[in-house]
């Protein structure tokens, strides 16, 4: 009541100390400024309603029916004469009025033939599968001239394609199943295999077409025939704690531009305020493929103010509006910054006075508070539980309000981030490890995502997945990293001047003294700890050759690099296992992920080659190649709606709810991915040019494995000199080793570099 007292007198003293006039022309502009916020908003939604056609063209419409009209030009299909008769009179605002109304209409009709040829156009996928290098056919020829035509009308904003994208189709049952059973021949003995047809069989004959037709239902209804499901039962259902099953993160440049830790956080916050500007208002370009093909922008509404709240039986995601404040962490505790003056976002300078205050404070926090995070690490459930019953009301109520509706989470660290080209894998992964877990109690899982700081000035991001795939994130950190380099003078400061200088921060505080809610953060943390000590994590730094090499050998730098992880895992265990490589489906509307499987009949074929001494280089380069063409085209059949998983996911899913009983689904999703892959995108952003900035070279990110004993391994294939591997298993697997199956890809690597070695 104390603090309630002191603020109402504040307020009172404020009014006192201003006239009445001022204080109504402050109550007269927040109100205008909200009514502004809301018209521009409505302006947009109106321009990317009528995307390709400009908003604008309906007064050029409304002109040119006019002028024919009082000109008395004769026009087919003369709409306006034909019911001016209806008019109550024929005075000249009646006629201007049905001129409007007839402009408009013919304006509709534009607009909505425009959109759907667009539409129309980008149903077509034949480009993709065209072989580079032989020409394009007279089809894509046409498509594509189609498509610059439409583009040329209007420039998009990022949600400008949305109404245009296609839904994702619902493969048939048969392709599905012939497709899977493809990919699992290499895994199984004859005899397996043999019973895996017959269950297979039995499911295509039988209650497969009942679930298809559910399916085919909800994909007319739905966006999207398995986005909401994928979210709701992959992630929010999952009870499994968040920091190494589920989250993933990305990393710096080799070459930071400051090794000022207040400095370098102050500016990254600022371009990150900046662009959740740019998709408030929606100037963000959305990504096109080839310049031409748009991807989904829809999963870039949650990439701030969002977070995954805890539940007993599943979680949820809450994402909020636009939110003037982030929350820090630091020596554990936490500080709810305000970082906007007005409707100003402070420039980096001021940040960055902040972040040096709260850096030079020597707060005494209590162990349960400096441990308080781990809570966000802990099994779901149990989360759930201790958030409802400690922090459901009171301070420790507000204090969480203030994290979760934040921008995002800002870690300042206390140790330096140390890496470079040279440094051993084990050494780069530590710093993979740092940003993926820090140290259990310095990030906040939930959260969207934590940008992370250490004291040396170098950063990275952690990211939660649920809400939206890795490569948007990555886009953000791209983004916002290739500006970042022309905010310093050559000394690592920061180049704007300081226009506010007062603080803008507060610390959260917290109620922690019950005796059962100090045990469950002891808990949490201890189970936090004992997950992090079980990681086994190294970043490759590959030099020896990159995409360069692989394009000469014309095989694709992704495939490639699949085949050789095919072999390293085939000399790690001896055997193939499924194999997981994330695609996207964003070129349809709520697209998110899509399995490839890179273990096939193909790959397993040509690893056998490279382990038998008497296949000769040239069978296995025919092998090789035919593994790899394979693979391309599983890729972007899974990019394209012909995928294998997520079919087979919606089948599962609506069979649980029928009550239905398949030992074919329960096999697949019995099914171990012990191998599990991604590459990160690179060039989200034009700026990101490494001929003219090399210091933008980035190892981008990783991530853990999906199973127990099973690997992850992320990789961006950066220059045609250098690949980075992000490769991760768990330290406690006594069949798995993540030192020994790095050496194993390296070695794969460079034997087939060899086999094109003259």
């Amino acid at each position: 009541m104390s603090g309630f007292r002191a603020s109402t007198s504040g307020i009172a003293e404020y009014i006192d100390a201003h006239h009445e006039e001022e204080v109504l022309h402050l109550v007269w502009e927040s109100g205008l400024n909200s009514w502004k916020h809301r018209f521009a908003q409505f302006k947009r939604k109106v321009q990317n309603g009528v995307y390709p056609a400009h908003l604008e063209s309906l007064l050029v419409i409304t002109v040119l029916v006019m002028a024919f009209h009082f000109s008395s030009t004769k026009v087919p299909y003369d709409l306006i004469n034909t019911v001016i008769w209806l008019l109550p009179s024929n005075l000249i605002d009646w006629q201007i009025l049905l001129c409007v109304m007839v402009a408009f209409i013919i304006w509709l009709v534009i607009c909505i033939t425009l959109r759907y040829t667009l539409k129309f156009l980008l149903m077509y996928k034949g480009y993709m599968f065209e072989t580079r290098g032989k020409g394009v056919s007279l089809t894509t020829r046409v498509w594509g001239i189609l498509v610059k035509l439409l583009l040329k009308w209007n420039s998009p904003a990022l949600y400008s394609f949305q109404g245009s994208l296609p839904r994702l189709p619902v493969p048939s049952v048969k392709d599905t199943v012939d497709r899977y059973l493809k990919s699992v021949r290499p895994i199984y003995d004859d005899e397996t295999f043999e019973n895996v047809k017959k269950e297979a069989v039995e499911f295509e004959n039988g209650i497969s077409t009942k679930l298809q037709r559910y399916l085919v239902l909800k994909s007319w209804w739905a966006d999207n025939f398995y986005s909401d499901w994928w979210e709701e039962y992959a992630y929010l259902k999952s009870r499994e704690p968040l920091m190494y099953g589920s989250n993933y993160y990305g990393s710096d440049t080799i070459d930071p531009p400051s090794n000022n830790q207040a400095a370098r956080a102050g500016n990254l916050v600022h371009l990150m305020l900046k662009f959740r500007e740019k998709i408030s208002h929606q100037v963000l370009p959305p990504i096109m493929l080839q310049g031409m093909v748009p991807l989904c922008s829809s999963q870039y509404e949650r990439l701030f103010n969002t977070v995954r709240v805890p539940g007993i039986e599943s979680d949820k995601i809450v994402h909020y509006e636009d939110t003037k404040h982030i929350v820090v962490i630091h020596k554990g505790c936490y500080y709810k910054v305000i970082v906007f003056f007005g409707d100003r976002i402070l420039n980096p300078s001021e940040l960055q006075y902040q972040f040096q205050e709260i850096l030079e404070l020597k707060p005494t926090a209590s162990e349960t508070e400096e441990n308080l995070a781990s809570l966000t690490a802990w099994n779901r459930t149990k989360w759930a539980e201790v958030r409802d019953k400690f922090f459901s009301s009171g301070i420790n109520k507000n204090s969480l309000d203030a994290i979760e509706t934040a921008a995002f989470v800002l870690s300042l660290d206390d140790e330096p981030y140390n890496y470079n080209l040279d440094s051993s894998p084990t050494e780069y992964g530590q710093y993979g490890k740092q940003l993926l877990v820090g140290n259990g109690r310095n990030r906040w899982f939930d959260k969207s995502f934590n940008l992370c700081v250490g004291s040396n000035g170098r950063t990275g991001i952690h990211g939660e997945h649920t809400w939206a795939d890795a490569s948007v994130v990555a886009h953000l950190l791209e983004d916002c990293v290739c500006e970042d380099y022309a905010s310093y003078d050559e000394h690592g400061r920061l180049r704007d001047p300081m226009i506010l200088k007062r603080k803008t921060f507060r610390k959260l505080q917290w109620d922690l003294e019950n005796t059962e809610l100090k045990e469950s953060v002891k808990m949490a943390h201890e189970n936090a700890l004992n997950i992090i000590n079980d990681i086994d994590h190294q970043i490759i730094v590959h030099k020896q050759f990159g995409k360069g090499f692989i394009k000469t050998c014309r095989l694709s730098p992704d495939a490639f690099i699949q085949m050789a992880l095919q072999l390293a895992y085939y000399r790690d265990f001896g055997k193939f296992s499924l194999t997981y490589e994330a695609s996207t489906t964003r070129l349809y509307r709520e697209g998110r992920t899509e399995t490839v499987r890179s273990c096939t009949i193909e790959s397993s074929n040509w690893v056998k080659s490279m382990e038998d001494p008497n296949v000769t280089k040239e069978e296995r380069i025919r092998l090789l190649k035919e593994a790899c063409n394979k693979h391309q085209t599983g890729y972007l059949d899974s990019m394209t709606g012909k995928g294998i998983d997520r079919h087979l996911f919606c089948f599962y899913i609506i069979s649980k709810y029928l009550e239905l009983n398949s030992p074919f689904l329960d096999r697949i999703f019995n099914e171990p991915w012990r191998l599990t892959t991604s590459q990160t995108p690179m060039g989200q952003t034009p700026k990101t040019d490494l001929n003219k900035f090399p210091q933008l070279v980035s190892a981008s990110g990783g991530f853990g494995p999906v199973a127990y004993d099973g690997y992850a391994v992320s990789y961006i294939i950066v220059r045609d000199d250098l690949i980075f591997f992000h490769v991760s298993s768990k330290k406690s697997c006594s069949v798995t080793d993540t030192d020994r199956f790095s050496n194993q890809i390296v070695t794969a690597m460079d034997d087939i570099k060899k086999l094109f070695e003259k």
